[in-house]
């Protein structure tokens, strides 16, 4: 055998190539198939996604007046996931539905994760590869915890399996995440019904004022509806759990 053949490199193994510009659609197609199998794997059919700011923090954590006070959110979040997948554990024995989905990583997150954790259910956690300081959420399903590059290739699995979004308060990340959902909602690019909550009725009214998107005709009346707000961990479950019985529990499966 010569010395070219014997250094011969296949191109599936050529790190070089895989990390190239060229290679790009490849590493686009891997993060759409590698979770799509273990979602299949694990039988995990849709989910119930959880957003918010990963700066909140859980009430023994909690230090400063205003973290304390913010801290209550946390504390929703995570018995409220609770409350959801004890709930969804009683649908079916052999497929996994609405399954509490996160972005992985601290705070709100956190605080479904572990809410879902302490059920005793199978969670998921849709990490991204940021700049920032490393961070641990151990309430994730180990199976289930996934590592993105590409943000478009993380929001299309939060919104292809989710039949269901709570929105609690959050920075940037939960803006772009919620506004992305609401356009696809608004301009029916999602067909599937998809609850949405805004939970922190002060802080969204605050943050996002939409009766004055309305005033100004930049959205119709009746997208002010494309959301439920409430500040009740007992509102919140009735609701998404009265919406997803009516419109989504005959309908397993991922689908936008």
């Amino acid at each position: 055998m010569s010395e070219r053949t014997r250094r011969a490199t296949k191109a599936y193994r050529n790190q070089a190539f895989l990390n190239s510009k060229d290679a790009r659609i490849l590493r686009i197609l891997a993060e759409y198939l590698e979770p799509k199998s273990r979602f299949e794997y694990h039988n995990v059919d849709d989910t119930i996604v959880f957003m918010g700011s990963a700066r909140i923090k859980s009430r023994e954590r909690a230090a400063s007046p205003a973290e304390i006070r913010m801290s209550g959110y946390y504390e929703a979040a995570r018995e409220l996931a609770f409350r959801l997948t004890q709930w969804s554990k009683e649908l079916d024995p052999k497929e996994r539905r609405f399954v509490v989905c996160t972005g992985g990583g601290p705070g709100i997150m956190e605080a479904a994760n572990r809410g879902a954790a302490e059920a005793r259910g199978m969670n998921v956690g849709l990490t991204i590869s940021i700049p920032v300081e490393e961070f641990d959420n151990p309430y994730v399903t180990r199976e289930l915890a996934f590592h993105f590059h590409y943000f478009f290739m993380r929001k299309f699995w939060f919104a292809y399996l989710a039949k269901a979004v709570i929105v609690f308060p959050g920075g940037f990340g939960t803006l772009d995440e919620l506004f992305e959902l609401l356009t696809l909602v608004q301009t029916r690019k999602m067909t599937k019904p998809l609850p949405i909550v805004l939970f922190g009725t002060d802080y969204w009214r605050q943050v996002i004022d939409f009766d004055a998107l309305v005033r100004h005709g930049t959205i119709d009346a009746k997208d002010v509806n494309l959301v439920h707000r409430t500040d009740s961990v007992d509102d919140a479950y009735a609701w998404v759990v009265q919406q997803l019985a009516e419109h989504a529990l005959g309908q397993p499966g991922a689908m936008l």
